[in-house]
């Protein structure tokens, strides 16, 4: 019996290491704008053997971690420090531009409508989130959406 209840603790342990890592990967899959890794069933979940579940776990914190780093290294890092150089703070909540890229609300509603949502304008973003954000935007606007500071940088 005894046995029967620590299986039972290490499957709700694993659960829950599982739900938390495929949070953190989904979270960060989002932010970088890459498609969000798909889930087992919930009912291989639910009836998995506590083996089967801490192996899952594994696999998600490895999931986790590497979206995690993925995520640290935005594309043209160079470029977003330079039109933040000449824009404002990353808590700037000087409307009707937010943030360290002086994002509009229309800009943050169309690029990253679920952190606006979430956590109110690009103020309150972390800089990464305006980042990942602005660099979204680039892949199809190019740097048009600050040409001033995009010209000082020498991106237009």
């Amino acid at each position: 019996m005894g046995t029967r209840k620590a299986s039972l603790r290490a499957a709700g342990f694993y659960r829950t290491e599982i739900q938390r890592f495929r949070r953190e990967t989904w979270y960060w899959q989002r932010l970088m704008g890459f498609r969000r890794t798909p889930a087992s069933a919930a009912r291989t979940i639910a009836s998995a053997s506590p083996a089967y579940l801490r192996w899952s776990a594994s696999v998600w914190r490895h999931r986790a971690t590497v979206a995690h780093h993925k995520a640290q290294h935005p594309p043209n890092m160079r470029n977003w420090m330079c039109i933040h150089h000449y824009e404002g703070a990353w808590n700037d909540s000087g409307a009707p531009y937010y943030g360290g890229l002086q994002m509009s609300l229309s800009f943050q509603e169309h690029w990253g409508g679920w952190l606006l949502a979430r956590k109110g304008t690009a103020d309150h973003w972390t800089p990464l989130e305006q980042i990942w954000t602005a660099a979204r935007a680039e892949r199809s606007l190019g740097y048009y959406p600050w040409p001033r500071t995009a010209r000082f940088c020498g991106l237009l």
